[in-house]
């Protein structure tokens, strides 16, 4: 028996590691979480999910629903702390080009149980009002 090593330094997420319980990604800037491109939020309806700040800087975006749209919330993230996305809470995040986190998730989910949800022309200007 021995001790397995993952990394990944691309772009984007990868999941390094995988069971039939859990899964471990890492995950990477890419365009679409710049905050000049980010578009859309996304929920796991079924799991939570863990997010853990290893480099650069990243902001956690997350939403409940209201009657007349989502009421946006932006978190900094500090390093090495875990943040805990709670099932269905509409989540996203915006990173430096050096970012990197750490994402803890269960094996199962995918977007059979997950929904992506686009960001109106007004929800954009009040996140982007928000990241000032």
């Amino acid at each position: 028996m021995k001790i397995l090593e993952y990394q990944y330094d691309g772009e984007a997420l990868k999941r390094v590691y995988e069971n039939t319980q859990w899964t471990v990604g890492i995950k990477n800037w890419k365009p679409s979480n710049d905050i000049e491109q980010i578009g859309n939020l996304e929920r796991h309806n079924c799991t939570d999910e863990l997010f853990v700040l290893l480099e650069g800087c990243c902001t956690l975006v997350y939403a409940n629903e209201k009657e007349n749209g989502l009421d946006l919330e932006i978190i900094d993230m500090k390093p090495y702390a875990v943040y805990q996305i709670p099932p269905s809470l509409w989540h996203n995040t915006i990173m430096t080009k050096d970012a990197k986190l750490l994402l803890i998730e269960n094996s199962d989910t995918s977007m059979e149980n997950s929904e992506l949800r686009d960001l109106s022309e007004e929800e954009l200007i009040r996140l982007k009002d928000q990241m000032k």
